[in-house]
Parts: structure tokens; sequence; C-alpha cells
């Protein structure tokens, strides 16, 4: 049975679709059922009923929740990846497999052998790609897999008949397959699960291991408190740390190809009562290199930010607490001047994330090599584009000023609550004040907000008190912005958003982070009012005169966008 045929003859597919999908098949080997989604020329459910009437085969729905592990087991992970296909369940003493290529004559044949090794009887189930892909997951359930390292891991302590206090001991047991195990599963869960921190926190009876997702930590798993130092010692071999130095803290990397993802992993331990806690930074280059629109950058914050990118010179400067998404922003503005006419050069304290064309460089302060030292020699690199991880003194504040002055794109960031407050901040700083007109072009103030989840968040009416807060800020939002919201009057549609919790989300309602933030440009305006003694309070009004919309504006747009919900924008906006 050729999908493909089938598909043509039932006017679901033209004839140039299916001579690209044929091109693309013979190229990369992939089937062509992978192809059709991914080129999404076709949904999976009419894709899947079609094939299942054409092969003749029952086309069998899956919730990977409901399949027991043991049935999952009964075929074997690699011949199920191998051959896509699964275990489903044990019904009237015969086992039911999915799979996703039934006419597989290959396929057919691995299963009648594990069929016969096995002595059971079966019976196959058409089933989408979708949800092999799901079930494939629980053959890696964390709890599951740690659960076998860790039986793996006694059985080799056991075996060690060396005196526990000898070197050889430990050396030889964290080079052991068991603990490889337990670190790699560890890894691997958490980027599949989009964590973007791991800590491993020894305590007195047990060793927690917790994820940090959208920015909460949650608990994930605990181990016995005997696998710690090994555990420990794992993480620092791989990251070439002293594996025999356990008083002081160590920082490295290391890279690893997770579920066919390159991911950088930034590691640092600290020595505690009960042993050595470990911290890993997850640093997918997905997460990190994202355009504008997927930060939440949009309206009139996108135009100024695209408007002082273009400009010959000039500091951008990005704001806000840790936590908040700078570095993320600096990176996608520097994927935007990323071109083959422009030499750009960056120093950062680490490199989160390397950009192909960019010339990324680490400073060492321990030797030297700091920002003031660093961007010294950067200016001598003939640069175009200089981006300083950050401005943290004064020698490197009004270095900063000075490229910029000197015909250079400057991108930064400071530590300020607001937009306005840079100012302020760079003249403490000990920059001249009558350099900021002329050099300063963009100040962003940003914080994070979790996205609700597209597929089962609940339109609502707000209360009373949320409907009066959300008028309130409408009615101080530009005109222009105003007159785009679709409110008519502004009262009888105003709606907002909450989560609900899905599969799809984890039950949590959310799906990853975005910015809210406001930009302050620095026009001809806020230029003459630098120059006199104001406080901030006068530079933000003036700047809200001039169309800046605020970082709780932007979060209440988003809120009745449907983006996030007001009580996420109250909470990193709210001044404590």
């Amino acid at each position: 049975m050729d999908i493909l045929e089938v598909l043509l003859k039932k006017n679901l597919l033209n004839k140039e679709q299916a001579d690209q999908v044929k091109k693309e098949v013979a190229s990369s080997g992939e089937k062509a059922e992978i192809v059709l989604l991914k080129r999404r020329l076709i949904e999976e459910d009419l894709l899947f009923a079609t094939k299942s009437e054409a092969v003749g085969v029952q086309l069998r729905s899956v919730i990977p929740d409901e399949v027991p592990l043991k049935v999952l087991e009964v075929i074997p992970e690699d011949s199920a990846k191998y051959y896509s296909m699964v275990s489903l369940a044990i019904r009237d003493q015969a086992l039911e497999v999915g799979m996703v290529y039934p006419e597989d004559a290959k396929a057919q044949e691995a299963l009648q052998f594990l069929a016969r090794r096995g002595n059971f009887s079966y019976r196959v189930s058409l089933i989408k790609v979708s949800d092999f892909e799901k079930l494939m997951k629980e053959y890696r359930n964390l709890k599951q897999e740690m659960k076998r390292a860790l039986d793996e891991l006694q059985e080799e302590i056991g075996k060690d008949e060396e005196p526990k206090a000898s070197g050889y001991r430990s050396e030889r047991i964290v080079q052991e397959a068991p603990v490889t195990k337990m670190v790699a599963v560890i890894l691997r869960n958490a980027v599949e699960g989009g964590a973007s921190d791991i800590h491993i926190e020894p305590g007195k009876d047990k060793v927690r291991v917790r994820f940090r997702f959208l920015g909460e930590l949650h608990p994930s798993l605990f181990l016995p408190v005997g696998v710690s130092q090994a555990i420990v010692a794992r993480v620092k071999i791989l990251s070439n740390m002293k594996i025999d130095e356990t008083r002081k803290p160590q920082d490295g990397r290391f890279s690893s190809t997770i579920s066919g993802r390159a991911i950088d992993f930034r590691v640092a331990t600290l020595p505690t009562p009960m042993g050595e806690k470990v911290a890993i930074r997850v640093l997918d280059p997905t997460a990190g290199f994202r355009s504008f629109e997927e930060l939440g950058i949009e309206a009139v914050n996108l135009e100024r930010l695209k408007k002082a990118a273009s400009r010959p010179f000039g500091l951008i400067l990005v704001t806000g607490p840790t936590g908040s998404g700078k570095s993320t922003t600096l990176y996608s503005i520097l994927r935007y001047l990323n071109k083959e006419t422009v030499n750009i050069v960056s120093l950062e304290d680490p490199v989160e994330y390397y950009i192909e064309g960019v010339n990324q460089s680490q400073v060492r302060p321990e030797i030297g090599f700091d920002f003031a030292q660093g961007l010294r020699q950067v200016l001598r690199q003939d640069p175009d584009i200089v981006m300083v991880g950050e401005v943290r003194d004064s020698e490197t504040a009004t270095l900063v000023i000075h490229a910029a002055l000197t015909g250079h794109i400057v991108l930064s960031t400071l530590h300020t609550n607001n937009s306005a407050g840079v100012v302020a901040r760079l003249v403490d700083m000990g920059v001249e004040k009558y350099l900021l007109p002329t050099t300063l072009s963009l100040a962003i103030a940003q914080r994070l907000v979790r996205r609700l989840c597209d597929e089962c968040k609940r339109k609502k009416e707000p209360e009373k008190a949320v409907r009066e807060l959300l008028l309130s800020e409408i009615k101080t939002l530009p005109e222009k912005t105003r007159k785009q919201l679709p409110l008519g009057e502004g009262e009888n549609v105003l709606a907002v958003y909450e989560p609900v919790g899905c599969k799809k989300c984890g039950a949590s309602g959310y799906s990853g982070r975005i910015a809210i933030m406001e930009a302050m440009e620095v026009s001809e305006a806020i230029s003459e009012l630098i120059l006199q003694e104001v406080s901030e309070a006068k530079l933000e009004e003036l700047a809200r005169q001039e169309g800046m919309i605020t970082i709780r504006q932007d979060g209440i747009l988003k809120a009745l966008d449907g983006v996030t919900t007001v009580e996420e924008v109250l909470r990193v906006t709210t001044e404590s």
C-alpha cells in the first residue's frame, strides 16, 4: 500500500505535493507519513483515518496514562522505537499492539519473533504518530528509570569489596553505568519537560532533585542520601571540575545531545554541611533563540526596538531584576542584527548561547579580564555592534557610553526597576549627564509572565475590582493604542481569561513564558529633560505622553488578548 497513491485517489493531495513528498522521502529516508505531517499537508486525524481504511486495520485512539508500564515493557524500548510499535493492553489473553506502519513487513516479522520468544498471542491496531511519540516518553518515566538505575547502583556497590575510604572505590563507582544512567535520566527529563534549571540538593536523609518550570521550582525526585556523592562526582566529571575539591564552589559547563537537540548545561556547585549542592542551568538554543514576536515584543515596543536597532550607533539597555529574561532579549536583538556585512563582538559572563557569525568572548575577572578590560580589547577588533553582558561598575558604564559615542551600536543590561530609572542609574555610576542624550537610544524594562495554554484557557467576565483596574489602565493608555482595542464603548465587552489545565500543559494551565515590557525612546523632548534636574516620575510622565506603554499596561493588553492572566501581570508589577 502506497499512502501517497491513496491520498491522490481521494483528492486529499495533489500531484505536485505528492512529488515533493516522494523527493524528500528519497533524500531523507523518512516515512511518507512523517514528511506529510512535517510539511502540514494533511491533518493527522484525516491521514490515519484514510490509512486505516486502506490497510484494513482499525485505528485506535490512545491515552498514554492508561497504558501500564508493565504492559508497555512487553515490547522492549529499542524494538518499539525501531519498528514504531508498542503494546497497549492485554485483553482476552492477547496482547494488543499499536503500530504506526502495520503494512511494514519487517515490523510484522519482528513482532512475530517477539511473540514466539515471549510466548504471547497478539492483535494489531493502527495508531497515530503523535500517540506513538507520547507512549515512547512513558518508557522513560523519570521515577521508573531512576528506580532501575538505583537498583543497579546498589548492586554495583555491593560487589565492591574495597575499603570505604579507598579513592579507587568512589572513582570506580562514579564511572559505572548506573550513575551515568541516573545523571542522564535527570538531564533528559529536565530537557524534555522544558525545565530551565535543575537543583540537586543533599539533605540529612535524602537527596532532593528539583526542576524549575515557568519560573517556579518543583520537587521531581527524592533519592537515597548514599548516592549523593556519586551523582555530584559524575556531574563534576562531565563539567571538567576537580572531583576531590569539595570545600570550595566550582563552575563549569558541558554539552550533550538530548532528543536530537544539542543542549548546553552550565553547572555550579556549592558546599553545604550535608554535602555539595549542584545547580544546573539548561541552555536549550531553541528556547534561547526566539523571535521578537515569540518573546512577546509587539506593537509600539517592537516598532521602537527595530527603530533603535536600525540606527548607525547608540546604546540599547535592557533592564529588570534577575530572571526577567534580559539575556534572552539581548540574544534576540543580536540575531536580528546578525548579518554578513557587520562585525559583532560580545563580552559575556558566561556565554549562554553560541550564535553563528557572532564573536563571543567570556570574561574572566580572576585573571583581570573583566568587562571593562574586555571592552577596551573589543573596541580594537573593529566592531560595528558590541554586546556587553552587564554594566556592573562605573568604569564599564563610562566605556559603554564612549563606545556608543564613537559610532557603535552597543547592547547591554542594567539593574533598574523601570526604563526611566536608567538615566539616574547611569549618572550614579559616574556617566556625565550631557553624554546621555547623544548616546542612549532606547531603555527597555521587562518582566516575565506565564503564558496561558492555548488548548485549555477559558474566557470569563472579570470581577468588579479587576474590571475597575482594567478600565483605569485602559483610560491611561496612549490614544493610538486605546483606539486599536476592540472594546467599543469599553465596558460591555471587557473579558479576561483564566487557566484550566489539560494534558498538553501538564494540568498547569500555562505553557511557557513571555515578556511584558516598556520601551522608553530617547526623543528630543526627553533629551532636554535628561539635561535638567528632574525626577524619574517626570521622565516617565513625558515618556508616556509620547506614547510609551508601561510594563503593567503591556501586561494588561496581553491579558485582554488571552495571552496571560491579570493575576500574573499584577504578580510581577506590584511593588512589595
